[in-house]
């Protein structure tokens, strides 16, 4: 181990390390503020983590150091702990993140559709590999295992929001607008691509009003059900009437709505149950 090692062992923007400049007065009041709301949606205090973690994201640009430590205060946890959920999933940020983030998708559909030379070209025009961010500032570029939207493969994604049925040229354009800062219209969702933090702040719990004004399902996503339409196809008939049965169950016979049914799995207990032993069956 050399020198180096030893005097840093981490790598110094993680949140394994408190941060050296706390929070100003103004800033750590409006962040009680919010997080008292965020907290006040659950029964247990620990299960406001995730939302508080994107509330930090949402100020600081990443989880820093401070951020876990106010977390932890808040939701009465240790910083082991609240760093162990910010280090697990890669949508919390250990370093400082661009403005928008860039993922493209190079699981198989839109690896085929040509994700990976997608990648490449971006890769290659910023100067920047996975989880890296631009000199600027402005990107940080991403592999995304999948943006759920096969039907539009090749699709890239701009702080979350779907950029669909790209090429090398298309991807190459959209970085350069988001660097020069043009806006930049999504194919489907919000009228706009915000930025991280606008964006952290949204996943946090706040609403931006901004979900519905843009397009929402697309062509491809409903063609499976214009055909089933087409074809007659009634989405609420039973499986037996579908099938023809003539012993298809009525629906006097279907489980109420909010009643199990053979092959509903129990519900969980309620909170204020849960640890109890369950009686005889």
């Amino acid at each position: 181990m050399t020198d180096a090692h030893v005097e840093a062992p981490f790598h110094e923007l993680t949140p394994l390390h408190a941060s050296e400049t706390p929070y100003d007065e103004e800033t750590l009041r409006a962040l009680h503020a919010d997080a008292d709301l965020v907290v006040a949606r659950y029964p247990q205090k620990r299960s406001a983590l995730l939302p508080l973690l994107h509330l930090i994201q949402s100020v600081d640009g990443y989880v820093t150091g401070r951020g876990v430590t106010f977390c932890a205060e808040k939701l009465e946890l240790t910083d082991a702990e609240v760093s162990g959920v910010a280090t697990f999933y890669t949508q919390y940020k250990r370093h400082p993140n661009g403005e928008y983030t860039v993922g493209v998708c190079t699981n198989t559909l839109c690896a085929v559709m040509g994700g990976d030379l997608i990648f490449d070209t971006l890769s290659e025009h910023l100067g920047i590999g996975h989880d890296e961010t631009t000199p600027d500032g402005k990107v940080t570029l991403e592999r995304v295992e999948c943006n759920a939207a096969c039907d539009y493969a090749p699709v890239v994604m701009a702080n979350w929001e779907f950029i669909d049925n790209q090429t090398p040229a298309s991807a190459t354009q959209l970085v350069d607008d988001l660097r020069a800062g043009k806006e930049v219209r999504p194919t489907r969702g919000a009228s706009k691509v915000c930025s991280f933090k606008h964006v952290s702040r949204v996943l946090a719990g706040f609403n931006d009003g901004l979900a519905d004004e843009g397009v929402g399902a697309g062509g491809p996503s409903l063609e499976g059900l214009r055909l089933a339409k087409a074809d007659g196809f009634d989405p609420y008939a039973s499986s037996g009437e579908i099938r023809g049965d003539s012993d298809a169950e009525s629906p006097a016979d279907a489980p109420a709505p909010g009643l199990a049914g053979s092959t509903d799995t129990p519900a969980n207990p309620a909170d204020s149950k849960a640890g109890e032993k369950a009686g005889p069956a």
